[in-house]
């Protein structure tokens, strides 16, 4: 809307303006010592001004266990202090920080480390800059996967089809150690199912990347951080468990985490059985007096390897070098009856029955391998990161299939096919962060990826006994893309203001090629340019608590996958097909959002996406048989979505805490479809919740759901639904084991209704999954610490105040 634009720039003028008014900066000494009051000397403290995270400040406690920072009057700090022998210290936001004296109390650790305990509940969400964290630990004990772990994040919605939601109608780009996963929505799926949970460390969630981020993320981005060997000495956990639906799953596991002086390691080892069932029913208008009635049941078993490690060195005091890898092995069969029948509306008489059953296999191999080096310029932060990584995904398998022609009765149809595609990307980029000053950060940086696809596939039909080529089903495809880019940004703190923005260019190449059954071609080469804008306020101090507003700005693109472009017509049933689109353009989005956040805790957001050159996935009829209907992508108008967002709770003390929010999307939509207009209005509501309950020491019971009103998803319109979860942790062996009994959809209700409504197509359906399971996770920590010679504990990498 034009008033949430005026709004939007009405308040970053009024923040600007008030940035004449700078902090004065002041003397804060915070001293450090045992319940007995004895000094604790040598402690590393690290100050974070909670405005601009990038300032940072390191001090060493002396023999009177005393630090004295100079810090500016008026600004919000995060204290961490650690110390070899002690629990470390997190204070956010640092207590008594007005005052010009804190004194804090260390405790003393055991020297071995029995077991990973929790010694208080972290928040489950938290505002960092122009991102949200979503710490997994308290959900993560009730996944089986980082899918499922997904799945239960609040504010998050997975469809059926494995594409992830945050606030918008684009699905979010996935990133996995910050490097995108250049894969289509089901394989990026099959990645996260295979991804145990509790190789997690944190995920980080960007409705609004910043220009230091590829522009082709107008849905956000979810970037998942895998944990690495943190700990002192050899660390780890095994686990087993399994959950019961109509079907079982069942999966075992094994973490380790190693750091000896200047070297790290981990590696994660998973094995999953699983199995699971989709039922999708559909009533679709055949013709002005027919109906077609469809019910496909598909059951999906399948067994996955994972294997992941990661090897840290730090070469010097300023040069790091890490290696990291991951191995998915995943082999999986399918099973599908599909019942078709047409009925004269008028009459309800009966005029065709047939059955449709596949059989399918496929066996999918992921490999990563990633280089990362990060140089270390000065003491202020300033830093250069280099990455480099290689990823290669194969997809093999072969169909069984036929149809049954029950009424009229007819002869049984036979067919077979085999499919192979590989996917290799190749991803290079260098980030430069610069302080300028305390107070300027400049970043800067370039990336390429270049990316290869090939896709081969082969039907025949079984005709008199001969098994002959099927041309309609059989296709080859050839994409190849090329993206290089490069942006420059630069961050200023006024005080009480942080201020960023920033400039990316990208240049994008993409190359399609059909060699079969036609040859076609498609090319895109284009450069476009992207803003942004951030700018973060503290709005006020209220009971105690700071509230800081954020406001952001930002273009960004979405180009069509090679799914989305191939041409080739991919079967489904003898009533409909899919095939790509390879005129189809980039679409763009334009975003304004202002948000708050307390304590960097977010609370409220409001904000509207801009798009243009829209592609939908649209169902045409075939121009040559009113039977038959295919599925496609086409650029069909501008849709404009103005969403708000809150999210409210207790924050983590004593025994219980909650979360609750709720999201409004209300979706404008103008087009063309069919040479027709197409336009409609149409709003949403989201509420989603957590709640923790600490019974005593060692038990604790968890609650999260969700619930979706008058859902949309592309152009379908779907009815209410929702999932209600439940789990009981209960700790035994010296707070070594940990068991987690888990109910997930316990009211089977996260499953919807359907309706399409577009141009020609009119259709309702349903779709149901596996959803409701009931199960038991086991899960034992181990770790063993060497001791630490106090000698040694001067030797740190100090940065001055």
């Amino acid at each position: 809307m034009i008033a949430i634009r005026n709004l939007f720039w009405g308040f970053v003028l009024t923040c600007i303006f008030q940035v004449t008014l700078f902090a004065q900066s002041r003397s804060l000494q915070i001293r450090l010592q045992e319940a007995n009051q004895q000094a604790v000397l040598g402690a590393t403290l690290q100050l974070t001004d909670r405005a601009d995270t990038t300032r940072k400040l390191y001090a060493l406690s002396d023999t009177a266990g005393k630090a004295v920072f100079s810090i500016a009057a008026g600004h919000s700090y995060r204290l961490v202090v650690t110390s070899v022998g002690y629990k470390p210290i997190r204070r956010e936001p640092l207590p008594g920080v007005g005052q010009a004296a804190v004194t804090l109390i260390m405790t003393p650790d055991n020297v071995q480390l029995q077991a990973v305990s929790v010694t208080a509940a972290k928040a489950l969400v938290r505002q960092e800059d122009d991102k949200t964290i979503v710490d997994p630990e308290p959900i993560a004990a009730t996944s089986t996967s980082a899918y499922e772990l997904l799945e239960k994040t609040p504010g998050l919605f997975l469809d059926p089809d494995g594409n992830v939601y945050l606030s918008s109608t684009t699905p979010a780009t996935i990133y996995i150690n910050g490097r995108e996963q250049k894969m289509s929505a089901a394989d990026i799926a099959s990645i996260l199912k295979s991804l145990p949970p509790n190789s997690i460390a944190r995920m980080e969630i960007l409705r609004t990347p910043s220009a230091r981020y590829d522009a082709s993320s107008s849905g956000g981005i979810v970037n998942i951080v895998l944990k690495k060997g943190i700990s002192l000495g050899l660390t780890g956990s095994v686990n087993a468990g399994f959950n019961q639906g109509r079907f079982g799953n069942q999966f075992v596991g094994l973490n380790l985490n190693n750091s000896q002086g200047k070297r790290s390691s981990y590696l994660n080892l998973n094995y999953t059985r699983r199995n699971l069932y989709e039922q999708v029913q559909t009533n679709r208008a055949f013709a002005p007096d027919s109906i077609l009635r469809q019910d496909a049941y598909t059951t999906y078993p399948a067994q996955v390897f994972y294997a992941g490690y990661g090897l840290g060195f730090e070469l010097s005091k300023k040069w790091d070098l890490n290696l990291d890898g991951r191995f998915s092995w995943n082999e999986s069969s399918s099973s599908a009856s599909n019942s078709n029948q047409i009925s004269q509306i008028s009459t309800n008489r009966l005029a065709s029955d047939n059955l449709n059953l596949t059989d399918g296999s496929n066996r999918m191999l992921s490999i990563s391998q990633g280089l990362n080096t990060k140089y270390k310029i000065d003491t202020l932060g300033s830093e250069l990161i280099t990455d480099v990584s290689y990823n290669f995904t194969g997809n093999r398998g072969d169909q069984v299939f036929s149809t049954q022609y029950l009424q009229p009765e007819g002869a049984t149809t036979f067919g077979d096919g085999n499919f192979d595609s590989q996917r290799h990307l190749i991803t290079a980029q260098s980030d430069l962060k610069y302080k300028l000053s305390k107070s300027i950060t400049l970043e800067t940086g370039v990336k390429s990826t270049w990316q290869n696809f090939t896709s081969q596939q082969n039907y025949f039909s079984l005709i008199n006994t001969q098994r002959l080529p099927n041309t309609a089903r059989t296709n080859a495809f050839e994409y190849r893309e090329n993206i290089n880019s490069g942006y420059a940004q630069v961050s200023k703190t006024f005080g009480l203001f942080m201020l960023k923005g920033g400039l990316r260019l990208e240049n994008t190449n993409m190359d399609g090629h059909q060699r079969i059954p036609t040859d076609t071609s498609f090319k895109i080469n284009r450069t476009d340019l992207f803003p942004y804008v951030y700018l973060s306020r503290r709005v006020a101090k209220i009971a105690g608590y700071e509230l800081r507003s954020y406001l952001v700005y930002r273009r960004s693109i979405t180009r069509p996958a090679y799914d989305y472009l191939n041409p080739a017509a991919r079967y489904v049933d003898q009533y409909l097909y899919d095939r790509g689109n390879p005129a189809l353009r980039p679409q763009f989005t334009e975003n304004y959002e202002v948000n708050i956040s307390v304590e960097d805790r977010p609370l409220f957001a409001i904000g509207q996406n801009n798009t243009r050159d829209i592609f939908t996935n649209v169902v045409y009829q075939d121009p040559t048989n009113r039977s038959l209907a295919y599925r496609t992508y086409d650029n069909l108008g501008t849709n404009k979505e103005t969403y708000f967002r809150l999210l409210a709770g207790i924050p983590p003390i004593k025994r219980y805490f909650f979360v609750f929010g709720a999201q409004y999307n209300h979706n404008q939509y103008s087009g063309v479809y069919e040479n027709k207009p197409l336009n409609f209005s149409r709003g949403s509501w989201s509420f989603f919740t957590y709640h923790s309950l600490k019974i005593d020491p060692r038990s604790t019971v968890t609650l999260n759901g969700f619930i979706r009103t008058r859902g949309q998803l592309q152009f379908y319109e779907l009815s209410n639904f929702g999932g209600l979860n439940l789990s009981l942790n209960r700790k035994f062996m010296d707070n070594k084991l940990l068991v987690t009994f888990t109910a997930n959809d316990i009211f089977f209700t996260n499953f919807y209704e359907f309706t399409l409504q577009q141009g020609s197509v009119s259709a309702t359906g349903l779709r149901r999954n596996d959803t409701r399971r009931f199960g038991m996770t086991l899960r034992y920590n181990f770790g063993v610490r060497k001791k630490e010679e106090r000698v040694n504990m001067f030797n740190v990498d100090a940065q001055p105040q």
